[in-house]
């Protein structure tokens, strides 16, 4: 029997499996990501879960066909590292990946993508519905997009295509982005950015009654969905949140014409009432072309890492049709 593997690197867990050739999960080990003192401290942990991985699995890692990563970036597809990712420490400036992969498990067939990217290649290879033109949308600690369109995954030259998070929703830049630009989708709606935005728009509320605990330093986009349909301040920030993720998506649909978007990340997963359900109602009046199909990943937590085993199996591509042998 042939093995494949997938990795999922993100800031806070990286996750190994193991699958057969059917990408069915025969074994999966979880362990924090360091946190340094620099990237090969991460690199290590990648291999040490690829390792923990093989042996659940009962084989030698030698014995591993191909492997896929999805990854926290930014990428540099060339060197295959990422380089100064975002949500990590200063000192973790380079993580290499594709060769340590690929000297591990004795093979040159390592792809490596973001995460959203691996998300749209899981979603092409294991959704019931997967047209060649679709795309994956992460609303979690930040925003991002894996875009499929006629088929082909879009990675881009340097493998960060999809930051769709940084697209301006709001040109008058009330908010600014963790990039340091103003106006960006991440900045009213990403997890990390929900509790700032409240705060914006209690400002703007003037006399205010809500039991939501604005000042509290603790409160967090978690606050503001427990109290939907009880706190009337609560229930204004979440129609305001659907107001700039349709807005997202809306860009997003005339960008690539994708016949179906399925949406994930942590915020999404949660709240789908919240959060996916606003945003369907909203795309016939926004819309002007194809109204994309809009669903919850039902891969759920395991979409990134579904989408690098698929890209072991496929070459990178999540086309079944495709094959790593």
């Amino acid at each position: 029997m042939a093995y494949y593997a997938g990795v999922d690197l993100g800031a806070t867990n990286v996750r190994a499996a193991v699958a057969d050739d059917e990408g069915d999960v025969v074994s999966v080990h979880r362990a924090n990501t360091p946190n340094g003192p620099t990237g090969i401290a991460v690199t290590e942990a990648v291999l040490e879960c690829l390792r923990e991985a093989s042996a659940a699995a009962d084989i030698d890692p030698s014995r591993i066909r191909a492997a896929g990563i999805g990854s926290i970036g930014p990428l540099d597809l060339a060197e295959g590292v990422v380089e100064n990712p975002a949500n990590l420490p200063d000192t973790i400036d380079r993580i290499p990946l594709t060769g340590p992969v690929g000297q591990l498990i004795d093979s040159d067939r390592v792809y490596l993508h973001n995460d959203t990217i691996a998300g749209v290649i899981g979603e092409r290879y294991y959704s019931d519905r997967n047209p060649d033109d679709m795309v994956y949308l992460t609303i979690s600690s930040g925003i991002g997009a894996g875009v499929c369109v006629d088929g082909k995954v879009l990675s881009g030259w340097d493998g960060n295509a999809g930051e769709v998070g940084h697209m301006v929703v709001d040109p008058r830049g009330r908010r600014t982005c963790g990039c340091g630009r103003e106006g960006h989708w991440e900045a009213y709606c990403s997890g990390e950015n929900i509790p700032e935005y409240a705060g914006l728009l209690a400002e703007d509320a003037g006399n205010l009654d809500t039991d939501l605990p604005l000042d509290d330093p603790d409160f967090s986009a978690a606050d503001v969905f427990e109290a939907a349909g009880d706190d009337e301040f609560a229930d204004h920030v979440v129609d305001q949140l659907a107001h700039w993720n349709a807005l997202g998506i809306t860009n997003v649909a005339q960008a690539y014409a994708p016949l179906v978007v399925y949406v994930g990340g942590a915020v999404a997963l949660k709240n789908e009432e919240l959060v996916v359900d606003p945003i369907r109602e909203r795309l016939d009046e926004l819309v002007f072309n194809n109204v994309p199909d809009v669903q919850l990943t039902n891969l759920g937590d395991d979409v990134v890492l579904k989408g690098a085993i698929a890209s072991a199996l496929t070459g990178g591509t999540g086309d079944r049709t495709s094959s790593a042998v």
